[in-house]
């Protein structure tokens, strides 16, 4: 799957943009989330869940870009 990733073009420099991305996605997520809730109501736990999600995929992004590494040398 990764000489796939890299004969398609898909670099580790890709990859590791993609994984800090997703930590500023998630950050920015979470507030936006609790800012967009309903009135009067803190919703933390909505902001939560959708701050998780996205942070998720940063260390999927990060291993990735280390097997693109390994494949380029």
């Amino acid at each position: 799957m990764i000489k796939t990733l890299s004969e398609k073009g898909l670099r580790s420099e890709h990859c590791y943009a993609g994984g800090f991305a997703s930590i500023g996605l998630s950050v920015l997520s979470y507030f936006i989330s609790r800012k967009f809730s309903r009135k009067g109501a803190d919703d933390k736990a909505q902001g939560d869940r959708w701050g998780i999600y996205v942070g998720q995929w940063a260390p999927t992004f990060f291993a990735l870009g280390v097997a693109l590494k390994l494949e380029e040398k």
